[in-house]
């Protein structure tokens, strides 16, 4: 009979897929290392294993210790696997920009999870660093992983990753791409490739608001590059020791939007159902696809599973809300899909100008048209009422028809975005839009804005 002995024995001798549609303009073979085969789901799952079992090794890992690490979900899962199978406790430190999916994943596997905010800088106390090595002090019989400067890491896919590569290219590959977090994936691969062929090409990809780029091709450490970003699993603002730049041929970066946009291209278009950082190293490829001949076999790395994103790139909400659906807006209507469900807000012109005000704190908003009988006869906007109240702070109590401006324009729903923003300046905050059997919405200049990709 041939089976496992437990869940860990089935890690690793993923699969290489060619892609097609996706690389159709790449002048190489392009193979995709699918880590998602694993059973955690990702590629974390063999350093998960490798460290633990080292840190048995040595006495850093007692029998019944808890294990606590700092993760992005993906370590965690693998970390939550071999604590199952070897009898620990294990607390995940995440950052709140992580997806739901990633958090009700490891819960669901017995690990605590503690959430920690993301724009903080690493020394901060309340970062998932510096809270992982706090809870590490503070639990009896604890083991802080630490994989960004875990050896253990590295050597993992030094010893199993980059020999499968090496193996089931045939020796063949001549570039490898991959996106770039704790380092450990890149520079354990990347060591054992350029050990069988020097020539071979170790590409990273970065994402904006991370320091590794920069880093490699001036040495610097630039502060004023680290701000916060939306693509998981790979980017940092430190430098893990597990970050070897002298494997490192080159980075390239990818925006937030490319990595989400391809993310969901991937799945569509070659029917692999990956996550974020597979859309990132993806699109970094595509970018550096001058860099390949038609005999070169280049071997892309995909992280992790993409049900870990079911809630971010594979929603359409909130994609949208960040303006990352390349949805074609042409036409006033256009402009306002995102909240057409929503009423119109109106006064009318005997209500008192507190009426307004409240229902500008309620709905968030900051213009109001105004109404009588015959239909609009008027706005309100809150530059409009600071200058009056500047004047007489007694405003509240007068009727909107002693304060209200001109009426905002009134167009037709298939008026063009070009009409529509000729209407909307200083002396005009808004512009109505007809929709038909008397029903109306407005546009303001922050959805013009929205709109613009």
């Amino acid at each position: 009979m041939k089976y496992a002995k437990n869940i860990l024995e089935t890690i690793g001798n993923t699969p290489l897929v060619k892609l097609n549609k996706l690389t159709q303009e790449v002048d190489a073979l392009v193979l995709a290392k699918i880590e998602t085969f694993n059973p955690g789901n990702s590629v974390k799952d063999r350093m998960a294993v490798k460290m633990i079992e080292d840190a048995e090794a040595d006495g850093r890992l007692k029998p019944g210790g808890t294990i606590i690490e700092g993760t992005s979900g993906n370590t965690g899962m693998g970390l939550a696997l071999c604590a199952i199978v070897k009898g620990y406790k294990l607390i995940c430190v995440i950052s709140d920009k992580q997806s739901k999916e990633k958090c009700d994943i490891l819960r669901a596997v017995g690990a605590k999870v503690v959430v920690c905010p993301t724009d903080v800088e690493p020394t901060d106390p309340r970062s998932y660093y510096s809270v992982s090595k706090r809870l590490a002090d503070e639990t009896e019989n604890s083991w802080y992983v630490n994989q960004y400067d875990n050896p253990s890491n590295a050597i993992a896919h030094y010893e199993q990753t980059g020999p499968e590569i090496w193996e089931q290219t045939d020796g063949k590959i001549t570039h490898f791409v991959v996106g770039v977090g704790t380092g450990g994936t890149i520079s354990g691969i990347g060591k054992f490739l350029k050990e069988k062929n020097p020539n071979i090409k170790i590409w990273g990809v970065d994402t904006y608001g991370s320091v590794f780029k920069k880093y490699h091709e001036t040495g610097i450490f630039d502060e004023n590059e680290i701000y916060s970003y939306i693509t998981e699993g790979i980017g940092e603002d430190i430098l893990p020791k597990n970050v070897d730049f002298s494997i490192i041929d080159g980075f390239t970066k990818v925006t937030d939007k490319d990595a989400a946009v391809y993310t969901r291209k991937i799945a569509l278009e070659e029917g692999i159902f990956v996550g974020n950082s597979a859309g990132s190293a993806i699109k970094g490829l595509l970018q550096l696809k001058e860099h390949f001949k038609p005999t070169d076999v280049v071997v892309v790395l995909f992280h992790d599973s993409g049900s870990r994103y079911i809630g971010k790139m594979f929603n359409d909400d909130w994609m949208r809300e960040r303006g990352f659906l390349d949805e074609e807006i042409t036409k006033a209507e256009d402009l306002i899909k995102e909240h057409i469900d929503k009423p119109l807000v109106v006064v009318r012109t005997e209500e008192l100008v507190s009426h307004a005000i409240e229902r500008m704190r309620k709905h968030k908003i900051s213009q109001i048209p105004v109404i009588d009988i015959n239909g609009f006869v008027g706005s309100i906007d809150e530059s409009n009422l600071f200058d009056t109240y500047l004047s007489d702070n007694n405003i509240a109590d007068k009727p909107i028809k002693e304060v209200m401006g001109k009426p905002y324009p009134i167009v037709k729903k298939g008026a063009s975005i070009e009409e529509v923003s000729k209407l909307i300046n200083k002396e005009n905050q808004a512009v109505l839009v007809d929709l038909g059997d008397n029903m109306h919405h407005i546009i303001t200049k922050y959805d013009i804005i929205g709109a613009i990709k």
